[in-house]
């Protein structure tokens, strides 16, 4: 097997309407109109060429179970986020890279990654 690239990952959401507002209006996601009705809430969205799917559940996430999207400035954005009040950690380098992270309002771990962005890549 050779995997092409991660077509979306699915994300248990307590309240899709409002992970739904996180997503597309905090975070930038756009919403596909092609979801499937599978009987349960949810929403697909797009982030670049990938998805992620909002599933209506009340599981609790995993301690340290995450997903990244790629930003180009992470500073800019991470200030952006600030200032909408939302609860980010500072950019901090991993290898040539650069990781801040977040929550949804479902508690759901979201890492916002640059490439090659730390000092010296």
């Amino acid at each position: 097997m050779k995997p092409l690239a991660v077509h979306h990952v699915s994300v248990n959401v307590s309240d899709v309407d409002a992970a739904r507002r996180f997503y597309t209006e905090v975070l930038g996601l756009t919403e596909r109109p092609d979801r499937p009705d599978f009987g349960f809430g949810g929403a697909w969205l797009d982030a670049g060429g990938q998805q992620v799917h909002l599933i209506q559940s009340d599981s609790t996430p995993a301690p340290g179970q995450h997903f990244a999207l790629q930003v180009d400035d992470l500073a800019a954005v991470v200030e952006e986020l600030k200032g909408r009040g939302i609860d980010v950690s500072p950019p901090n380098p991993v290898g040539t890279s650069l990781q801040a992270f977040l929550n949804d309002p479902a508690g759901n771990g979201i890492e916002l990654h640059q490439v090659n962005g730390a000092p010296g890549a």
